[in-house]
């Protein structure tokens, strides 16, 4: 299989968005364990501080290749793989504000009654595809990409053909 298009997206912002929440979480553990011991509000900080730590080392680089039967997204231990010739239609990304900027990661949620598989940074466009048959719950998917127009050429000039 060919790779007609590949793209490493990093995030600094994302990335220190997360640090942030891990040292903070971290911090207040210090503080609640210090004056309590371990009890329930000193175990959810280390544990959220813990989950932190593992967004900034996990969700530190999204790669996006597309193959002439395929498309892969992988971010960190994350990864996800579709057939192009399940792809019904590919185009920029229409989620509402709060949907768009509420999370980075790999997160799920419904829009407009429709389940979306999001793999995304905060700051850069976004491409959704629409899947002819779900994938699991999974009716569409999206993905941060620097170049949107470039993927869309690939996978529409792929889609379109017999």
């Amino acid at each position: 299989m060919e790779k007609l298009y590949r793209e490493q997206i990093k995030s600094s912002g994302t990335s220190l968005l997360f640090l942030f929440f891990s040292i903070l979480f971290f911090t207040l553990f210090g503080w609640r364990f210090s004056t309590v011991g371990l009890r329930f509000f000193p175990g959810l900080f280390a544990f959220l501080g813990t989950f932190f730590l593992l967004y900034v080392f996990n969700f530190r680089v999204l790669e996006i290749t597309i193959k002439s039967t395929q498309l892969k997204l992988k971010f960190g231990l994350i990864s996800w793989r579709t057939s192009l010739d399940n792809i019904r239609e590919a185009r920029l990304d229409d989620s509402p504000a709060i949907i768009k900027y509420s999370g980075a990661g790999v997160h799920f949620a419904f829009v407009k009654g429709i389940y979306r598989a999001f793999f995304n940074f905060l700051e850069y466009s976004r491409v959704l595809v629409s899947f002819k048959v779900k994938q699991g719950l999974v009716q569409e998917l999206v993905f941060t990409t620097r170049q949107p127009d470039q993927v869309l050429a690939f996978i529409n000039t792929r889609i379109s053909q017999p």
